[in-house]
Order: structure tokens, then C-alpha cells, then sequence
């Protein structure tokens, strides 16, 4: 069993496979442990799994994983973890803008005992209107609705005890989220920095329109990180709200009427309406409280589908396996 897993999805980076294949090698070969390579193809279109079954071809350490389609980079993340055998866990991006150089320092932060090595784009070389302040602001805004104290969720470059990132799930868009996620169960996190070299081949994935969701992410996590395990918390005190104040208002009304005799509907009628929806509208919310409940029960009892569907898996035996 190997010690390293290097995972790294790719799209369409046909340019890039063979350099960086060369250059986590032979770092990887300096580092001198056990180590695989667990590359992801998410459903590029063009030479990238031809080249990847070449590598495959010729390396025992190196596992092709090939999706059906392009899942997206989470699924494509969450692939290659469940198929990495490694103690330890780095994931990185496919474009060269990660040094493989860097990886051991990942390592070693590992080795003193974090669960979670998180990179810090500390000096970014992106389009600063429409990458660096947008993900400056998100950055800040999830350490704050997190808590968990660090500068960059967004890169990819990050390395994990297995045991951790084995009990996350991932789907969505969740992959910049993995450290909040992982604080909840406990995990000590750290950050090193890393160097954001700007992209010499292929295109670029990423645009402002991703910046966007990264807001809808937010309030998933916080929801998450808050009301994971009780969502009755959540939506019943919304739901308790609302009847309180609409059976109060329809009490006041109440005692107008048998009080004065008014004819309420033509006097009160838009407040009769509004105390009507509160009240119904709260029951509702306690309705879905308890249905979120039943979620989270079904959660711990899930039948761990997989966000992604694999197309085929190849790795090259090695000698020693083939004379066992």
C-alpha cells in the first residue's frame, strides 16, 4: 500500500499531462516513501486519457481513472479520492499552475500531525478585478461564517489525512469548502504558502460566473456547518415564529370582534390574511424541519452514492504483484 496519493483531475489539459506526469515523479521519487499517482479524467475532449493511458501503460505506480462525462471538478476530486489507497492525500490541479515542487511541503506539515495542509495563494498572478477582489471577499467571508482561520479556500492544493477526507462527503461544488467541512469533525487545519505561476498552455476553466455561486456555496456551508444535524432548529424556530405571531394576531382579532361586534374582514381583512398565511406558513416550516430530521437520519445510514460514474480504471500490474 502505498504511503503518498497524489490525486489530480483533469480537463482537456493534454498539454500539460506529460510535464506534470515528469515533474510529480521525480519529485515524488525524492521524497522517498511509497507514492501513486491517481489521475482523474473528467471527460476531456480532447488528448488527455489517450496520453494518460500511455503514462499508465508504462508506470505501475500511476492509476487512470476515466469519467463518462465531465462531472465537474468536485466529482472528479471525490473519484479520485475513493480510489486512492495512500495514507496520506494531496490533491492538485492539472494546469501547472500548482508547483510540483512544492508538494513535500505539503508532506511534511502532514507528518507533524495535521489532518488538514490547506495552500495559501499568498502572491496571486490573476486578473485582479475579476479574480483576486472577488475571491479576496469570499475568502474573508467564508473564514467568517466557517470560523476556520485561514486565506484561501479556494485553491485545490491541499493535502488530507485519509481518514478525514474519507468521511466528507463531496458533490456540488463543495471541494473549496473541504476545510469548513472538515473543522466540523474535529480536524486541526494549517496553511502553507504556495506560488500561483500564471498558465502557459491550454485554456483556463474558470470564470467571474463562478464567482457568483461561490455566494450560493456560502450559505450552504453555513447551513451546514450550523444545522447539519438538526434542522428541526432551523426551521422550527422559523416555523414557531410564525405561528406565534399569527395565532396572535388572529387572537386579536378574535377580541375585537366578540369586544366591538366589528366586521373584521371588512375592517381588518388584510390582517386576518396575513395572520392566516403566518400560521400556515409556520406549520410548513415545522413540516419541513421534521422532514430534514428524517434526512439526517437517512444520512448516517446513506448508501454512499457516488456524485460521479466511472467509465473504466487502469493501472499497470507491477512486477512484484505478478509474482505473488
Amino acid at each position: 500500500m502505498p504511503k503518498y496519493s497524489i490525486v489530480v483531475p483533469f480537463h482537456n489539459e493534454e498539454e500539460n499531462v506529460t510535464t506534470l506526469y515528469d515533474r510529480l515523479k521525480a519529485v515524488m521519487e525524492q521524497v522517498g516513501e511509497t507514492f501513486e499517482l491517481v489521475f482523474v479524467d473528467d471527460g476531456s475532449r480532447d488528448r488527455t486519457y489517450r496520453l494518460l493511458e500511455e503514462i499508465a501503460a508504462v508506470d505501475s505506480r500511476v492509476l487512470v481513472i476515466k469519467l463518462r462525462r465531465n462531472f465537474g471538478q468536485t466529482s472528479a476530486l471525490a473519484a479520485g479520492f475513493d480510489h486512492a489507497q495512500g495514507d496520506y492525500i494531496l490533491a492538485m490541479d492539472g494546469d501547472l499552475q500548482h508547483d510540483p515542487d512544492e508538494v513535500p511541503n505539503f508532506l511534511a506539515k502532514l507528518e507533524e500531525g495535521y489532518d488538514v495542509v490547506s495552500g495559501w495563494r499568498a502572491q496571486r498572478a490573476d486578473n485582479v478585478l475579476l479574480r483576486r477582489i472577488p475571491s479576496r471577499a469570499a475568502n474573508w467571508l467564508m473564514a467568517v461564517l466557517s470560523g476556520v482561520d485561514i486565506h484561501d479556500f479556494g485553491t485545490t492544493f491541499k493535502a488530507y489525512r485519509r481518514e478525514v477526507i474519507q468521511n466528507i462527503p463531496l458533490y456540488g461544488e463543495m471541494h473549496r469548502f473541504i476545510p469548513a467541512l472538515a473543522s466540523w469533525y474535529g480536524a486541526s487545519i494549517c496553511e502553507v504558502p504556495i506560488s500561483n505561476p500564471a498558465r502557459t498552455a491550454g485554456k483556463s476553466h474558470y470564470g467571474l460566473s463562478r464567482t457568483f455561486r461561490v455566494f450560493f456555496d456560502l450559505l450552504t456551508i453555513r447551513f451546514l456547518l450550523r444545522y447539519m444535524t438538526r434542522p428541526l432548529h432551523f426551521f422550527g424556530t422559523l416555523g414557531a415564529l410564525g405561528m406565534i405571531t399569527g395565532t396572535g394576531m388572529a387572537m386579536w382579532l378574535l377580541i375585537l370582534k366578540v369586544m366591538t361586534g366589528q366586521h373584521i374582514m371588512s375592517l381588518h381583512g388584510p390582517i386576518f390574511v396575513v395572520a392566516g398565511v403566518l400560521i400556515l406558513a409556520g406549520i410548513q416550516m415545522m413540516g419541513i424541519g421534521l422532514l430534514g430530521e428524517l434526512q439526517v437520519r437517512h444520512f448516517y445510514t446513506a448508501s454512499h452514492r457516488a456524485p460521479y460514474a466511472v467509465d473504466r480504471i487502469l493501472r499497470l500490474r507491477s512486477e512484484e504483484s505478478l509474482l505473488q
